[in-house]
């Protein structure tokens, strides 16, 4: 094979193959990134981990097409230390790849494209197209409660689900959690995704999905079956497994009777749990949240290094009580709240509480709370 093509261009392909193969392997062929020059003036990258894969299209002169593999961490470092505007030549034969940019030049050697593997698709009967901002909002609001505990592996990743019981419009939902908190976002049913099986994508493709959709502006194409899940987007395809496990019934700890409700400033009050968990321990990063009428005390008192406390008003008019919180979850969930008011619902100091702007928000979070 024979190719040139412009630095940015190969360089912005690699950063998004390269970050799928991982950096320890013992099979070598997963550390090499798979290249294609075709005849139609297209260079194509592609990277697989067995269970992620993504594949993308990049201009290129295409002068003999041809494809092999190369190792993909080499191979994007050389390109990201080239000089701004080069025209980069890469030739392959013989084993080695020769790189070429002004007068740099590089001999890598290379494996056999026969030898790559790639991710059998198989048939992908559910297909619907997504906003890329809509599919932005259910990642980044529900990706921080992943869980990253490996032998509950069914948690370590984002249930997406259609359900029809909201009322008369049916609805796709995004859930996420840790045991310790959910998150679960609600959007209208895409056009195409009823009768969709119930699927958990893994944390991974989550990440690597995020970082592409940054340079997508219109809708994504999204293809699933029970076993695998595609997204195209546009230049690039991203393929994964999705995880084998059952996800736990978590509507049953959304609570639905949480009487005693705090409406209050998501900015000040996230920046007072910051300022007073400064001193918590490590391990339990606990903070109290005493609430009386329109006033809320925050406090955290840590054997090793003294107490803090700070005032927060906000808007509370039922019974006093304390209640007890993971400083670190309840800055994660505070963090994903855009407007200026945001609705904490509680029961008593052991029970889940449900935390949302209103009741039209599409995203709700659930916190259990710690003993302090």
């Amino acid at each position: 094979m024979k190719a040139t093509i412009e630095r940015a261009t190969l360089l912005k392909g690699l950063s998004h193959v390269q970050s799928v193969v991982e950096r320890r392997n013992t099979i070598p062929i997963l550390s090499n990134v798979l290249l294609e020059a075709t005849p139609e003036g297209a260079l194509r990258l592609m990277a697989t981990d067995l269970d992620l894969q993504i594949n993308e299209s990049v201009p290129a002169t295409v002068e003999q097409p041809g494809a092999t593999t190369v190792s993909a961490h080499t191979l994007f470092d050389i390109a990201r230390k080239l000089p701004e505007g080069a025209q980069v030549s890469l030739s392959a034969a013989d084993g080695r790849m020769a790189i070429v940019a002004g007068r740099a030049r590089f001999s890598l050697g290379t494996l056999p494209r026969d030898d790559f593997p790639v991710i059998a698709e198989g048939e992908l009967p559910t297909q619907f197209e997504m906003p890329a901002e809509a599919l932005k909002q259910i990642i980044d609001k529900t990706r921080f409660a992943i869980s990253t505990e490996e032998t509950r592996y069914y948690l370590n990743g984002i249930f997406l689900h259609v359900s029809d019981s909201d009322g008369a419009q049916p609805v796709l939902k995004a859930a996420a959690t840790d045991g310790h908190r959910l998150a679960r976002v609600t959007i209208p049913r895409p056009d195409g995704a009823d009768g969709m099986p119930d699927v958990i994508v893994p944390r991974k493709c989550v990440a690597e999905l995020r970082k592409l959709l940054d340079e997508v502006d219109g809708s994504v194409g999204v293809s699933l079956s029970a076993t695998k899940i595609r997204f195209d987007l546009g230049q690039a395809i991203l393929t994964s497994k999705l995880i084998d496990g059952t996800f736990p019934d978590y509507s049953r700890v959304i609570p639905t009777g949480n009487d005693k409700i705090l409406k209050i400033d998501p900015k000040s009050f996230m920046e007072g749990v910051d300022r007073v968990s400064t001193i918590a321990t490590e391990k339990t990063r606990a903070v109290k949240v005493g609430l009386d009428r329109d006033k809320v005390t925050l406090s955290v008192t840590s054997p090793e290094n003294g107490t803090a406390a700070e005032e927060v008003s906000g808007e509370y008019v039922s019974s006093p009580f304390e209640i007890g919180f993971n400083s670190r979850y309840l800055l994660d969930i505070l963090g994903q709240i855009d407007g200026d008011l945001v609705e904490v619902h509680l029961a008593d100091a052991a029970a889940p509480t449900l935390i949302r702007e209103n009741d039209k928000s599409p995203a709700l979070y659930v916190l259990m709370p710690m003993r302090v």
